[in-house]
C-alpha cells in the first residue's frame, strides 16, 4: 500500500497574530448581524478578551447580541439547549465563540440544532444527519482541540453521562483568529493538557495508519510532536514566550484541521475514545485523562504493532535501541516522562480513578466505539488497556 487517495477540503479562514481580535466584528458582521456571543467561564473577563470582543462587535455596528457564558471545560448538553432557545427566540443569525475547544464545540451544536424541529442530541446518536447549520466566527484562547479549524465537535449528555463526539463539513467555522497574546494568562496545567491533546490527535493518525509509506505524513507530524513538546517546555518556563505561544497555537491548529491525516486511509480514534469516558464519569480535563490512556494505549499497541511507535522514537526521541519492541518501549516512557515533567497526571490513581471502575469504564466506552466503528475495542481490550494505566 502507499498513499491513499484523498479529498482535502477546510473552508476556514485563518487570521493569526498579535492584535487581531478587533477584527473580529469586521468579520462577524460579513456573515450576521443578529449575534449569540458565546463564552466560557471568568478568563476572557479578567484578561481582558471579554471587552475587546464586545466593542469591537458594537463598533463595527452589529445590531444585536446576546450573551451566553458559562460554558464548562467538558461541555454539557444542557447548556447547549439553553443556547438554541436563545438563537431561536431571537431568531440569531450568527454565533461569535469565544474560548477553547469546548466553547466552539457548543458552538457547533448549537448551530445545527437551533435549525431543526428535533433535540440536537439526535444529531449525537446518529439518528439525524445535519443538513444545515448557522455560521460561527472563533476567537480562539486556548490552543489544543483545533475545533477552531476543524468540523468535529464533542459533548457530554448530562442527563445521561455519555460523552460523545461526530463531525460534519457544514461545521467548520468561517472564520478563526488566533492571537497568541491571548494565551499568556492559560495556567500552566491547562497549557500542558492542551499539548498533549494536540499530540493525542498525532498519534492516533501516526500509529493507526496501515500504509507502511506515507513518509510526507509521517515527517510532518514528527515535526509537529517535536515542535509541541520544544514549545511546550518554553511556555512552561515563560509564560509570555511569544514565539514559544504562537508556535504552539498554530501546531494544535495543524494537528487535527486535516492535514495530518491526508492521505492516509482509514485511521481510527481508540485513545479518544477510551478517554471520552473517563471525562465524562469523572469531569477530569481532557488533556489529563490522555496522558494517563496514551502511554497505556501505546504500551498495549506495541506488543503487536511495535514498528511505528519504535520509529516515533528514533525520529521524536533519538533512540537507537534493538529489539524494534525495546525501542518502542523506551519511546512509550519518554511520553510517559514527558507528560510527568509537565505535572499532567499517567496513572488512573492520579486522576483518582479506583481500579474497581475499569470495567464500568470500559463498558461506557462501547457508545462510542460503535459510533465510531472501532469494532476491534470490545469491554476486554479496552479493560485491558486501561489496567495498563494503573
Amino acid at each position: 500500500m502507499t498513499m491513499e487517495n484523498f479529498v482535502l477540503e477546510n473552508p476556514t479562514k485563518i487570521i493569526f497574530g498579535k492584535g487581531t481580535v478587533g477584527t473580529i466584528g469586521r468579520e462577524a458582521k460579513q456573515l450576521g448581524t443578529k449575534i449569540l456571543f458565546l463564552y466560557g467561564q471568568k478568563s476572557i473577563k479578567n484578561n481582558g478578551v471579554y471587552d475587546e470582543v464586545l466593542a469591537s462587535l458594537n463598533g463595527s455596528g452589529i445590531s444585536h447580541i446576546v450573551e451566553h457564558g458559562g460554558v464548562k471545560s467538558n461541555p454539557l448538553l444542557s447548556h447547549v439547549r439553553q443556547g438554541i432557545k436563545l438563537v431561536q427566540k431571537d431568531n440569531l443569525d450568527c454565533i461569535v465563540a469565544v474560548g477553547g475547544g469546548s466553547v466552539i464545540d457548543s458552538a457547533k451544536a448549537i448551530s445545527a440544532g437551533a435549525l431543526v424541529e428535533h433535540d440536537v442530541w439526535q444529531f449525537f446518536k446518529g439518528k439525524k444527519s445535519i443538513k444545515k447549520s448557522l455560521p460561527i466566527a472563533t476567537v480562539l484562547t486556548l490552543p489544543a482541540s483545533a475545533s477552531e479549524m476543524n468540523s468535529g465537535m464533542v459533548i457530554t449528555n448530562d442527563d445521561t453521562g455519555y460523552k460523545l463526539g461526530i463531525g460534519n463539513k457544514l461545521l467548520f467555522p468561517k472564520v478563526s483568529i488566533l492571537d497568541p497574546t491571548v494565551t499568556y494568562t492559560i495556567p500552566p496545567n491547562y497549557t500542558a493538557y492542551g499539548a498533549v491533546d494536540a499530540i493525542a490527535h498525532i498519534l492516533e493518525f501516526y500509529c493507526t495508519c496501515k500504509s507502511p509509506d506515507t513518509p510526507v505524513q509521517e515527517r510532518f507530524m514528527e515535526g509537529l510532536i517535536i515542535n509541541i513538546i520544544e514549545n511546550c517546555n518554553r511556555t512552561l518556563q515563560k509564560g509570555n514566550d511569544y514565539s514559544a505561544r504562537a508556535n504552539l497555537m498554530w501546531c494544535a491548529t495543524l494537528a487535527l484541521n486535516g492535514w495530518t491525516a491526508a492521505g492516509l486511509g482509514k485511521v481510527g480514534f481508540p485513545m479518544h475514545m477510551i478517554e471520552h469516558s473517563l471525562s465524562a464519569i469523572y469531569d477530569c480535563p481532557h488533556g489529563a485523562g490522555l496522558s494517563v490512556v496514551i502511554p497505556a494505549w501505546l504500551t498495549w499497541r506495541r506488543k503487536t504493532h511495535p514498528e511505528k511507535i519504535a520509529q516515533l522514537g528514533e525520529r521524536v526521541f533519538g533512540l537507537k535501541s534493538a529489539p524494534v519492541k525495546d525501542q518502542a518501549h523506551q519511546c512509550v516512557n519518554q511520553f510517559r516522562d514527558w507528560f510527568t515533567q509537565i505535572k499532567s497526571p499517567v496513572t488512573l490513581t492520579e486522576l483518582g480513578v479506583p481500579s474497581s471502575d475499569i470495567k464500568k469504564i470500559a463498558e461506557h466506552s462501547m457508545v462510542q466505539a460503535k459510533l465510531w466503528r472501532l469494532q476491534k475495542y470490545d469491554t476486554q481490550i479496552t479493560e485491558d488497556i486501561l489496567n495498563l494505566a494503573q
